[in-house]
């Protein structure tokens, strides 16, 4: 079944490693196999991976869109996951369900949870 998605004029996306722009109009897109994709909203450029937790979900992004590079991505991963754990154990229930998915090469689902991880260290940082 295709993916249907609607971009708002402007709206950046990553297709298949692509960084794919939209014109001054609304697009409709049928993205008929499976492909990497991520909406500008998900997109974190390495600029903005300006935390411990935000470099570990760039790194992640770069595992979901970048296969070729796997090897050198899931190395970076890692290290910020242990880097991590012993700066704030109390990531430990994050980074455990995070690594279950990257290993099982879940990618998508394994963002969906590190931007849990990020809203998380927000609240760390505002209560210190």
């Amino acid at each position: 079944m295709p993916l249907k998605i609607t971009l708002k004029p402007r709206e950046r996306l990553i297709l298949g490693g692509a960084v794919v722009r939209n014109g001054p109009a609304t697009a409709h897109l049928l993205v008929e196999n499976e492909v990497p994709i991520l909406r500008e909203r998900d997109i974190l450029s390495e600029r903005n991976a300006d935390s411990p937790c935000r470099r570990i979900y760039f790194a992640i992004q770069l595992m979901y869109v970048d296969e070729n590079n796997l090897p050198a991505h899931h190395r970076l991963y890692w290290m910020l996951v242990r880097d991590l754990l012993t700066a704030a154990p109390s990531t430990a229930r994050f980074a455990d369900e995070i690594n279950r998915l990257v290993l099982e090469r879940k990618y998508y689902t394994a963002l969906k949870v590190a931007r849990q991880l990020i809203d998380y260290e927000q609240e760390l940082l505002r209560h210190t």
